[in-house]
């Protein structure tokens, strides 16, 4: 039984080829396709709205330097959101889930944003691992400190994303097993469970597309400072 609740994060597989890479492709057929009609119809109106309001979002913290990055948060930030949210519909697999996609999204984007630094202004850059006024017999222990917490920052990225999806598909299936459960036994009961269930998969959702901001919003201000 406990093995079962941790099923739902394995990769799927049909005859031993694993289909995330299929997952992973999906929501890019709910995006609009370029047309050269001059009206076209409410959902992609809709969409390229949303996908404004988006790039807008991203883009307000950054100078005009860093809006040559809108491409790829704006994408980046799509394909986040209609993952987490596409995770959410029963008997899917959310890819997001797994630490090594997480990571393999923040460490080469972090490592940009850490090189553009370092290529533009080197002394800026380096000067952040050194604030002004340090007493010298601080200065090796805070050096020490400030790169570990540089060299953290994709970790953090990845594991946040993947903790928060994975305890809410976790609590999702707990509740919804006690729902089944105790509808047989007590029928009351899991008429409340039902409703705690319905209240979190809101609140999931909500998660699903705070988590997807959060960790784009990071990535804009991890660039703002090397820029």
């Amino acid at each position: 039984m406990n093995l079962s609740f941790f099923d739902q994060f394995s990769s799927p597989s049909l005859l031993g080829i694993p289909l995330i890479l299929i997952a992973l492709t999906f929501p890019a057929l709910l995006l609009p396709s370029p047309d050269n009609r001059w009206v076209t119809n409410r959902l992609t109106t809709l969409q390229l709205w949303f996908i404004n309001l988006i790039t807008k979002q991203l883009m307000t913290p950054l100078n005009k330097k860093g809006h040559k990055w809108a491409l790829i948060l704006t994408s980046l930030m799509i394909f986040l959101l209609l993952i987490n949210l596409l995770g959410l519909l029963p008997y899917t697999f959310t890819p997001t889930t797994q630490l090594s996609m997480n990571l393999a999204l923040a460490f080469p984007l972090w490592l940009a944003t850490l090189l553009t630094g370092l290529r533009n202004q080197p002394s800026a850059s380096l000067g952040h691992l050194l604030p002004e006024g340090t007493p010298t017999p601080l200065i090796p222990a805070l050096i020490l400190i400030e790169t570990t917490s540089l060299l953290i920052r994709p970790l953090a990225l990845g594991v946040r994303l993947t903790a928060n999806l994975t305890a809410g598909h976790l609590l999702i299936q707990l509740i919804s097993t006690a729902t089944v459960a105790l509808f047989s036994t007590m029928p009351a009961v899991s008429l409340l469970t039902l409703l705690v269930l319905f209240l979190l998969t809101i609140l999931e959702i909500a998660v699903a597309m705070i988590q997807a901001y959060v960790f784009v919003l990071l990535l804009s201000l991890y660039l703002q400072e090397n820029i």
